[in-house]
């Protein structure tokens, strides 16, 4: 499995408003929504000075009122990247372990009040915002970043006594279906609504050409990491932010 092809699948799969690329690394903006869609992603070869170039990012994304952020993953250049910024005051923040699963043995779903869309659904962006408490200038925001996927999704909402419990999103390439944004109602958790929709979404992207799955979560999160060890997922590397301060704006989540 080629975990660096993973990264390049979620820079895919998330989509920001814009990107930069500068001298091998993608500079991505989304007005604060997500550090994953606000951050700096240094996956190809470097070639510039490395203080020089830290300062000039760090110029962009003041100019864009953002904190600086950069995603430190295995595949960084340069290679002592991360101990740079640790020198330069950034914090590591958001420890995040990336898990990917194997296809050929799900298990059956049991529940069935369950719907996938391919295209996002007023409803499901009502829901899924209701859910996970995201406001309505974030709410904008992930329309139209969900909105620029170029590959196959399946916006997932699982239904119990006729209203959504719990929602989220795959989108498949390369034979990878990585999930995204998994939410349930906090009325509702730990009676397996969350599994059973992980399920339904898992067999969807199989029967759309799916053979592995793959997910970020934070390390510290123990309910959502106790989930996915259920369904079969296990750590392949982890990734974290250096951001140039504490004080995030409007970067609310991973």
């Amino acid at each position: 499995m080629d975990n660096k092809l993973i990264e390049e699948l979620s820079l895919n799969h998330w989509q920001s408003l814009s990107t930069l690329l500068y001298d091998g690394w993608v500079l991505r903006f989304a007005d604060g929504y997500t550090k994953r869609a606000n951050s700096i992603n240094p996956i190809h070869y470097s070639t510039n000075n490395l203080d020089r170039k830290i300062e000039e990012c760090e110029k962009l994304y003041s100019a864009n009122h953002l904190p600086t952020t950069y995603k430190i993953t295995p595949f960084v250049h340069p290679a002592d990247l991360d101990d740079t910024l640790e020198t330069r005051g950034y914090s590591l923040i958001d420890t995040t372990s990336v898990q990917s699963l194997k296809l050929d043995n799900l298990n059956e779903p049991k529940l069935t009040s369950v719907t996938i869309n391919e295209l996002m659904t007023s409803d499901w962006l009502d829901n899924f915002c209701r859910l996970n408490t995201v406001n309505v200038e974030n709410k904008n925001v992930m329309e139209r970043m969900l909105s620029s996927i170029k590959t196959k999704k399946g916006f997932v909402s699982l239904y119990y006594e006729e209203q959504v419990v719990a929602c989220g999103l795959g989108v498949i390439e390369r034979e990878y279906i990585g999930l995204y944004d998994i939410v349930t109602d906090i009325h509702f958790r730990n009676r397996g609504f969350a599994e059973q929709m992980i399920l339904h979404l898992l067999k969807w992207g199989k029967e759309n050409g799916a053979s592995y799955s793959y997910l970020a979560v934070v390390s510290n999160n123990e309910p959502a990491l106790r989930l996915y060890s259920k369904i079969g997922y296990s750590e392949i590397y982890k990734y974290w932010y250096r951001v140039m301060n504490t004080v995030h704006d409007k970067t609310a989540t991973s």
